[in-house]
């Protein structure tokens, strides 16, 4: 039987790439400032690493859903060459107020709700509880809590409304994606010191 193993979850547009509103030109795709320097260290810690992205684009018909495809093709492209492996690109194409009818309802997918993320940990065996989520809205908060995550909020402007419940609270709000590696090696390293403590307490 295959181990379990921990992840870190990434919200596509804004955390891990640059955002570009409903973009799905491959040659317009780049890494955010700080993610090479926060993909090597969190790959390092033997993260397993994943892109979970609503893609509102395909339901409101300015996009097809192949097109995303490529990007996923191009997200892996680029982590690759920062000699770091995409374990799984995972989007939600609904909206329920989207103009495509075989898009246009409410789904379990799109986050706040959890569901790529249950879909990815099926998948790969992936121990939720010590894995986490990194996004820049509150709606990327809410799915990796709803789902057991540790979540991280990226401060960048992408949160506009703050529209704060139980569920929109992340452990951390950090200025970029390199800060938000670093709470999570420093955490990991938190944890390993005090069950170090606690045995050598028995």
């Amino acid at each position: 039987m295959a181990v379990s193993r921990r992840a870190v979850f990434f919200d596509k547009d804004g955390t891990l790439i640059t955002n570009v509103p409903h973009n799905v030109d491959p040659d317009r795709i780049h890494l955010a400032p700080s993610a090479r320097e926060a993909l090597r260290s969190l790959s390092a810690r033997d993260y397993a690493l994943f892109v979970v992205t609503n893609q509102s684009g395909v339901a409101h018909g300015l996009f097809a859903e192949q097109a995303l495809v490529g990007v996923q093709r191009r997200v892996a492209e680029l982590m690759s060459r920062e000699g770091r492996s995409l374990q799984g690109f995972y989007y939600c194409p609904h909206s329920p107020d989207g103009t495509v009818r075989r898009y246009a309802f409410r789904c379990p997918c799109r986050k706040p709700a959890p569901g790529l993320l249950f879909a990815a940990a099926d998948e790969h065996r992936i121990e939720l509880e010590e894995s986490w989520m990194i996004g820049d809205i509150l709606d990327d908060v809410e799915a990796g809590n709803r789902a057991g995550c540790r979540t991280i909020l990226i401060d960048n402007g992408g949160e506009t409304e703050w529209l704060v419940s139980a569920w929109r609270r992340p452990i951390a709000i950090v200025r970029d994606l390199l800060a938000a590696a670093t709470f999570i090696q420093q955490f990991d390293e938190r944890s390993c010191h005090g069950a170090a403590r606690l045995v050598s307490d028995v």
